[in-house]
């Protein structure tokens, strides 16, 4: 990286360049979470939520008609990955109590098809999960085999050599499966992912998100305004609050744009952004290092001079570190699956937000203070 090495660029005086490129985006970005909002992922909406791959290409609108009648109210469903992949979502937790009892008969039409000659009865129910006794042990464990293979989650009620019974669980996913399985026999699929979050608990960990990202913000506020000048820690916190912002727009505005690329918030995003969080103020504080150090060499110099040599001097550092971090990132976003993609996301963008950041809205604020109170900054 030596090209790097002794480089002079006035960085500075591209500022209100870049104050023009910053508004911009934070402008659009907001409008659209005003106007567009951005959509959160069953980890805060709660629902229940089961991503599935089948074996052959799938029509989505065949998988909506199929999965409009079975009485679970808007259910929505989307691609997941591929042509193979569909993610289903539904905002209950449930099975509705009306639709309890068609359940229970599909699932007994099932066994009584494949063990037309099996003893069985119903010991016990709850809202999830039913328990059946049957009079053949030794047809047990060929029924509990047979449920699974048409979409129920099916397994002994105890390990002990006596037992007689099995329990079914009974929900929305299990619902689901059994209907696509029922409706689409010749293209099997498996379960990719599978959740099911109460709506109190979505409530409490949107919360609880929001908190830790603010948390954060003021911890680093409190850090830098020791280690610096106060208004060092200022424009730190107003370049993550800059990044933060333009990233959530991003992922408002490109929201169901690109195919493959699920730009949800969910518990896995909260922590790309905590990451992000973490390493765009490592990005500033090592550029404030060399600024500190600048001033106190070169007290007669002009600050803007001081702050120019400092970001200047800590450019090959910072090209190496983003783009070895960007390489791994870049893995993730095309090789990591689905379920990593917007966590990936979050990071390769959020990095290149957060180092342009330190250069171009962190060390300007640093600049434009001592303008405003005519008076330098001294170490």
């Amino acid at each position: 990286m030596r090209i790097f090495q002794n480089t002079n660029f006035d960085f500075l005086g591209k500022r209100k360049i870049a104050y023009i490129f910053s508004g911009l985006f934070l402008s659009i970005g907001l409008l659209s979470l005003l106007f567009r909002g951005i959509e959160f992922g069953i980890d805060f909406k709660g629902g229940s939520e089961i991503a599935l791959e089948f074996e052959k290409p799938i029509q989505i609108s065949e998988i909506r008609d199929y999965l409009s009648d079975l009485g679970l109210g808007n259910v929505e469903v989307k691609t997941f990955g591929g042509e193979t992949g569909i993610l289903v979502r539904s905002e209950l937790q449930e099975i509705p109590a009306e639709l309890f009892p068609k359940v229970i008969e599909t699932l007994e039409q099932i066994i009584n098809k494949n063990y037309p000659d099996a003893s069985f009865n119903l010991v016990d129910s709850t809202k999830a999960s039913v328990t059946y006794q049957v009079s053949e042990k030794e047809k047990l464990e060929s029924i509990i085999r047979t449920l699974f293979q048409n979409g129920f989650q099916a397994t002994k009620f105890s390990q002990e050599e006596d037992n007689d019974k099995f329990i079914v669980r009974v929900g929305i996913s299990d619902w689901i499966q059994e209907n696509l399985l029922a409706n689409m026999p010749d293209n099997k699929f498996q379960v990719l992912k599978e959740d099911n979050v109460g709506p109190k608990i979505g409530k409490e960990l949107k919360r609880d998100a929001v908190v830790a990202v603010l948390l954060a913000l003021v911890v680093i506020l409190v850090y830098l305004g020791f280690r610096f000048k106060f208004v060092f820690a200022l424009g730190a916190v107003a370049a993550l609050f800059h990044d933060v912002l333009i990233t959530l727009g991003v992922f408002s505005i490109l929201y169901n744009v690109i195919p493959g690329l699920n730009l949800e918030i969910s518990i896995s995003v909260v922590a790309a952004f905590l990451t992000l969080v973490g390493y765009s103020i490592n990005d500033t504080v090592i550029v404030f290092d060399r600024i500190r150090e600048n001033i106190k060499i070169h007290k007669t110099a002009p600050l803007e001079d001081n702050i120019n040599k400092a970001i200047n001097k800590t450019i090959p550092r910072t090209i190496i570190t983003s783009l070895t971090t960007l390489v791994v990132v870049t893995v993730l976003l095309f090789f990591g699956g689905e379920v990593l993609r917007a966590f990936a996301f979050t990071l390769f963008f959020g990095i290149l937000i957060g180092t342009y950041s330190s250069m171009f809205v962190a060390s300007p604020f640093v600049l434009e203070y001592a303008k405003r109170i005519k008076k330098g900054i001294q170490f």
